[in-house]
């Protein structure tokens, strides 16, 4: 692939003390579309970037989703973006194994960490979350992508174009593999190497405060692209608990001594049962639902591409610096 077809995008946020040696390595590989989208920093993020060659875009918003949603629609004007974080943590050396699939006829690749991934680079928590937050993605969503969080991502840009992203913070990559699943985006999974943090480089990522909302997007993404879950888990509960509560009465009139009666719970398991039974009749016409739309979707975009139809949108003339107020 001709790297002049590629631009590098690095999302950075305080990242001074690594972002030299990132933008020189993609350099240094042959890229010279590297763009640094920044969140603000109040270190030297920019200008040690922009003196090692990266262009540079202040973004208008905050989070790493808003940064990129930004960047790709507005600035980008290659037809593939590697994205990558800029700590340092993902190897140079993997682009063009990153960048292989889409000259096959992917639309997205991930770069799967837990292929090679070096000792300190994640922490036990970290890596248990991981893997339960990517058995539930497969569980719900339906595909396997080894690494639904992984930050080193290649794509056209068509395609992202075709994603509904709204998470501003890390919630991101969970965004954009879920809409690989809906869409119907051909995605390869891609084994890299993942490095612990360099030594005076922070994380920006908080476990419990991320994973907490990971797990919201998983299943709020659910209500659209797998409703028979979303609805039909929430219909089990409520059934359950409405069965537990009418076992209860059952015990209580039938069985125990002296007999009560429970009139209240009654009726609260009943209407429990009832509204559980309801939202799983729900979860089962809204998946039909969803099924029909998904299948119009991709007849409109077999008749658009026959059509040879490319609606890229407008975009902003990309600034070669600018630094703002640092």
């Amino acid at each position: 692939m001709d790297r002049a077809d590629v631009c590098v995008l690095l999302p950075t946020y305080n990242e001074a003390e690594t972002i030299a040696e990132v933008v020189d390595g993609y350099r240094n590989a042959g890229f010279t579309d590297v763009l640094v989208i920044d969140g603000d920093s109040d270190d030297d993020t920019r200008t040690v970037a922009a003196d090692h060659g990266a262009e540079i875009v202040v973004q208008s918003g905050t989070g790493k989703g808003q940064a990129v949603r930004e960047a790709v629609i507005e600035y980008v004007d290659a037809p593939y973006v590697l994205l990558a974080d800029a700590d340092a943590t993902y190897r140079p050396d993997d682009a063009d194994a990153m960048l292989a699939p889409l000259e096959e006829g992917y639309d997205h690749v991930v770069g799967d960490r837990f292929a090679d991934m070096r000792p300190g680079a994640m922490t036990f928590l970290n890596r248990v979350g991981n893997r339960i937050v990517n058995r539930a993605f497969t569980l719900i969503h339906g595909d396997d992508y080894g690494d639904i969080l992984s930050g080193y991502r290649a794509f056209t840009r068509r395609s992202f174009e075709r994603m509904t992203l709204t998470a501003d913070g890390f919630g991101i990559e969970t965004e954009m593999s879920v809409e690989c699943t809906k869409k119907g985006i051909p995605t390869a999974v891609v084994p890299v190497t993942y490095h612990p943090r360099p030594n005076g480089s922070d994380t920006n990522l908080r476990p419990f405060r991320d994973g907490g909302i990971i797990f919201l997007e998983l299943y709020r993404r659910a209500k659209t692209n797998n409703p028979l879950f979303y609805f039909g888990s929430a219909g089990a509960i409520s059934g359950f608990v409405g069965l537990l509560l009418a076992a209860y009465v059952g015990y209580e009139w039938f069985i125990a001594f002296p007999r009560r009666s429970h009139e209240v719970i009654a009726v609260g398991a009943a209407l429990a049962i009832i509204f559980g039974v309801q939202l799983l009749i729900f979860g089962v016409l809204s998946d039909m639902i969803a099924s029909f739309h998904r299948e119009l979707l991709n007849r409109i975009d077999e008749v658009a591409d026959a059509a040879g139809v490319e609606d890229h949108g407008s975009r902003r003339e990309r600034p070669r610096e600018r630094l703002g107020d640092a």
